[in-house]
C-alpha cells in the first residue's frame, strides 16, 4: 500500500483516538472485520490493516463479507472483494444467507437480526475474540435522532459492546470519523466503483434522517457535532420526567398535566419495574 494521503492520515489518527478511548483493540485479539463492499467497510478494512505494521500492540484480522438473496444490481462482485483481500494478504470468508420470505419480501430488521447472526456465528467458529463495523460518526448520529423519534428513547451505537457475558465484543472503530472523510478516502484509494446498497435505501427511515439533517445544517453548520456531542452531555437534573406508562391513576395523569406533582407517590407499576431491573443487575 502507498503512503497515506492527508485524508487517509486523519482517518486513520481518528481511528486511533477511538481504540485509545474506548480500548477497542487489545494485543492477540483476532478481529472479524465485517466487509459489505462500501466504502465504510473497505476503509475500515485498509486502515486497521495499515496500523498493523507499526501498531503497539499484535492483532490479526479476518474479513467477512455476507451475501443475501436481497440485493441491488450494484453490489460489489465477490470476485472483486476476494482480489481486494488478497492484494492485501488478508485471510477472508464468505458467507450466503436468506432474509426473503416466500413472497420474496423481507424487512429491515429481519436483515440486520440474520446478518448479525451470521456474524456472530462465524465469529465464534473461527475463533475472533472481536467484530468490527464500519459504523461511523454520521451513522451514530442517525441512529440516535431514529430511537428519540420512533422508538422514543435516547440511545444510539456504542464505539464497544460486550454481547454474551463478553464471548464477543463489537467494536466500532470509525465512531470519531465523518461519512464526507471516508467518500474522499475511497475514490482517492480507487476502492471498487460499485458499491453495495440495500434496495430499500432510497426509502428507508435512515435516509429521511440524512436529510432532516442536512436541512438544519443549513441554519446550523455544527449540527452533527452537537448531536454527536450530546450522547455523552446528558443533564440528568433535565431529564426527570415521568413515563405516563408508569403513571398510577387517571388522577395522578391529570394532576401532571396540570403541572403539579404526585407528593412523591411512587406508582405501583413503577416500583415493580425497579424491582424487577434490580433483580436483573443481581444475577
Amino acid at each position: 500500500m502507498r503512503p497515506l494521503s492527508k485524508t487517509g492520515n486523519y482517518i486513520s489518527t481518528r481511528i486511533g483516538r477511538a481504540i485509545a478511548d474506548y480500548n477497542l483493540i487489545e494485543d492477540k485479539d483476532k478481529i472479524l472485520v465485517a466487509v459489505s463492499g462500501g466504502k465504510d467497510s473497505l476503509t475500515l478494512l485498509e486502515l486497521l490493516n495499515e496500523r498493523k505494521k507499526w501498531a503497539p500492540v499484535d492483532y490479526s484480522l479476518m474479513a467477512m463479507h455476507i451475501e443475501t438473496d436481497h440485493r441491488c444490481g450494484g453490489c460489489v462482485h465477490t470476485g472483486k472483494l476476494k482480489k481486494f483481500f488478497e492484494d492485501r494478504g488478508i485471510e477472508y470468508v464468505f458467507e450466503k444467507i436468506k432474509v426473503l420470505d416466500k413472497n420474496k419480501k423481507t424487512s429491515c430488521f429481519w436483515c440486520s437480526w440474520n446478518r448479525r447472526k451470521a456474524l456472530f456465528m462465524a465469529a465464534d467458529r473461527l475463533g475472533c475474540t472481536k467484530i468490527a463495523l464500519g459504523h461511523h460518526k454520521d451513522d451514530i448520529i442517525e441512529t440516535l435522532l431514529l430511537n428519540l423519534i420512533y422508538q422514543g428513547e435516547f440511545s444510539a451505537m456504542n464505539p464497544k459492546q460486550e454481547l454474551f457475558g463478553g464471548k464477543i465484543v463489537l467494536i466500532r472503530p470509525l465512531c470519531y470519523v465523518e461519512e464526507d472523510a471516508m467518500r474522499a478516502f475511497a475514490k482517492e484509494s480507487s476502492f471498487p466503483s460499485q458499491v453495495c446498497r440495500c434496495p430499500n435505501a432510497d426509502t428507508s427511515k435512515r435516509r429521511m434522517i440524512k436529510g432532516l439533517i442536512n436541512d438544519l445544517e443549513r441554519g446550523c453548520p455544527q449540527v452533527r457535532t452537537n448531536i454527536f456531542r450530546s450522547i455523552s452531555r446528558v443533564k440528568e437534573d433535565y431529564t426527570r420526567i415521568k413515563d405516563p406508562g408508569v403513571w398510577e391513576t387517571e388522577e395522578e395523569v391529570k394532576i401532571m398535566a396540570k403541572g403539579g406533582d404526585t407528593n412523591g407517590r411512587e406508582s405501583r407499576k413503577g416500583r415493580h419495574k425497579a424491582e424487577e431491573g434490580l433483580s436483573l443487575l443481581r444475577r
